[in-house]
């Protein structure tokens, strides 16, 4: 039985060290509003809806060469928001980690304070997704127009400091220790369909005919072991039906 494309990742855990910095940076930087807030953990989210949870560990390490989060991904619902999202960053002089057209979207990639990988991206129409001659789709990573990204700031939504409320987590990314083995539990468990392989190193699932739901890769070393418990990252992520 194959998933619904109405499916939603929802609301996902993250360890972090420091719940005043990541506060700072989830509202200044990303535009995430606070929900709710406890001594050791905070939701945040936009409108009324909770995307992210962060529960605090003073004690918490960053590891790698485990598996876990490789980055979750932010979803605007139109391009002036990405260009908002990119003008917070360049204003707040933000570090990023890259920017890619993938054919199928524009995206900016940064890391948290934590190291916890972040996408924030637009889809582009479903009509411009590239396809190879089988009909099959075909997601790449050319160079992001930056300029013409931050040159398109609209007006109506350049003091806006937070996401707009159709703002939502857009897929999950995970570093996993055998590529053929996740698509195989996310494939055949849960019902995904497997939409483009990248190789040997990574794989794409969505629900219905998305581009991807969830991507997995090995770019942490086959056979990665899970994170310890008490290091930065992923703890859960919901799919809701």
């Amino acid at each position: 039985m194959k998933l619904s494309e109405n499916i939603r990742i929802h609301t996902l855990h993250l360890l972090i060290q420091n719940l005043e910095r990541s506060i700072a940076f989830y509202t200044n930087v990303i535009g995430l509003k606070v929900l709710s807030h406890d001594e050791q953990s905070i939701s945040l989210g936009v409108d009324e809806t909770p995307l992210l949870v962060l529960h605090e560990n003073p004690e918490a390490h960053q590891v790698r060469g485990t598996s876990g989060l490789y980055h979750f991904a932010i979803l605007v619902p139109e391009r002036k928001y990405l260009s908002l999202a990119l003008q917070r960053i360049a204003e707040t002089q933000t570090p990023v980690q890259g920017f890619a057209h993938h054919g199928v979207s524009e995206a900016i990639y940064l890391p948290d304070p934590d190291g916890n990988g972040i996408e924030i991206y637009r889809d582009l129409p479903r009509d411009e997704w590239p396809r190879d001659a089988s009909g099959e789709l075909a997601m790449v990573t050319d160079p992001l127009d930056v300029n013409g990204l931050l040159a398109a700031v609209d007006a109506s939504v350049a003091e806006d400091k937070f996401m707009p409320p159709a703002t939502t987590i857009g897929h999950m990314h995970l570093h996993v220790r055998d590529v053929d083995e996740a698509i195989a539990f996310y494939r055949d468990a849960l019902g995904f369909n497997l939409i483009q392989r990248y190789g040997a190193s990574a794989g794409f699932l969505a629900a219905g005919d998305y581009h991807h739901h969830l991507g997995v890769n090995t770019w942490a070393g086959v056979g990665a072991p899970p994170k310890p418990v008490d290091a930065v990252g992923l703890q859960e992520f919901t799919v809701r039906l």
